[in-house]
């Protein structure tokens, strides 16, 4: 059979095939269970390879595996994975294996495995390749689909919440975003079907997201509520429970990055912390404020990045972890994340390169992600 015995490589390499693919659940169980029946190694491997023809030609399909009316239960497969499920099959030297892995393929049709805090069915989990699962991320540009837009001053690019949200809470499940912005946080909550929370110190912020958020199609008719308050003297509980709700599945926190950017003259706005003691003051009482409504065991993330102040690098980030900590609060991950594309530094790369040999510093290119979890 080794002619039969193609490689993933050559799928990708040879054949124009679409990414995605449905097929229909009860035709390929079914397939999947006459195969189970055939004590015959060629005979088998002989189907397998008939499917892959039709998964990588529609047109062909006899059996009414692809069903492009979507009538049906239909499941939707990575096009590449599900041709390396069936290649390795077709690998095998021996019935017993062959039958394993036939096993193995159904049980990621039968069964849903999660871990309770996603919709990660892991008994399915080459499919998510979407998401991150190092601490190193590397993200050169933002994502400006939809609504999202650069154009506020600080506001962190959409691909940190929408790998959050995929990996820690499920679809309809609350989150919040004590600092909102121009609303980021909850045009992800829209796009992947979960109900968010924002709080902007900042009247016409608000305005600002609340013009952002409404221009993101809202698919999953999911609830989105924002508060124009300080995030910092909040009575988050009671606001909770006027909106009827009793608490919050995940916490997502960018506070300014102390003075960098002024976004206000309040004093309670946390850029204008005359102290990095006040600063971190101001940040814990935030986090006082809404550890309460977060369920036992979630999770919350801290985005935030170190400055430079007279020469001297602050560890601005590795301070904020510590107040987090000083809470019960479990440190879980830290991510570092590159960032090419910032407002301050757009086309001033040679610039920059010059500040630093002739200063004896490194340009910033990072900032850090803490992984939080509620520990009581």
């Amino acid at each position: 059979m080794k002619n039969n015995e193609l490689s993933l490589f050559e799928f990708n390499e040879k054949d124009n095939i679409n990414k995605f693919i449905n097929i229909n659940k009860d035709v390929f169980l079914s397939i999947l269970n006459n195969l189970e029946e055939v004590n015959n190694i060629d005979k088998i491997k002989k189907e397998l390879l008939d499917i892959i023809q039709i998964i990588k030609n529609p047109n062909s399909d006899n059996y009414g595996l692809i069903n492009i009316t979507n009538k049906g239960d239909m499941i939707k497969y990575n096009t590449n994975i599900i041709l390396n499920e069936i290649n390795t099959i077709l690998k095998s030297q021996t019935i017993e294996r062959i039958y394993y892995y036939i096993k193995r393929l159904k049980k990621s049709i039968l069964e849903v495995k999660t871990n309770g805090i996603n919709d990660i069915n892991l008994n399915n989990w080459k499919e998510y390749d979407d998401i991150i699962t190092d601490s190193l991320w590397i993200l050169h540009k933002r994502d400006n689909s939809g609504s999202h837009n650069a154009k506020y001053w600080g506001n962190f690019i959409p691909q940190i919440p929408n790998q959050f949200l995929q990996r820690y809470t499920k679809k309809n499940e609350w989150v919040l975003d004590p600092f909102l912005g121009s609303g980021t946080t909850l045009i992800e909550c829209k796009r992947l079907g979960r109900n968010g929370i924002g709080v902007e110190l900042q009247p016409e912020v608000v305005e600002l997201a609340k013009n952002n958020i409404t221009l993101e199609t809202n698919i999953f008719n999911v609830k989105t509520e924002i508060l124009n308050a300080d995030s910092t003297k909040l009575n988050f509980k009671d606001e909770l429970k006027k909106l009827n709700i009793s608490s919050v599945q995940f916490l997502i926190m960018h506070p300014p990055y102390w003075d960098i950017i002024k976004f206000s003259e309040n004093p309670n706005d946390l850029s204008n912390a005359d102290t990095i003691d006040n600063f971190l003051y101001l940040l814990g009482q935030v986090i006082d404020n809404t550890y309460d409504i977060l369920d036992y065991n979630r999770y919350m993330a801290l985005v935030i990045g170190d400055k430079y102040s007279k020469g001297e690098w602050i560890p601005l980030g590795f301070y904020c972890m510590q107040e987090v900590l000083k809470r019960e609060y479990l440190l879980k991950s830290i991510i570092v994340k590159n960032f090419e594309e910032t407002r301050g530094k757009m086309n001033q790369k040679e610039l920059w390169r010059y500040r630093a040999l002739a200063g004896g510093f490194y340009v910033f290119k990072h900032e850090y992600i803490f992984l939080f979890q509620k520990s009581k």
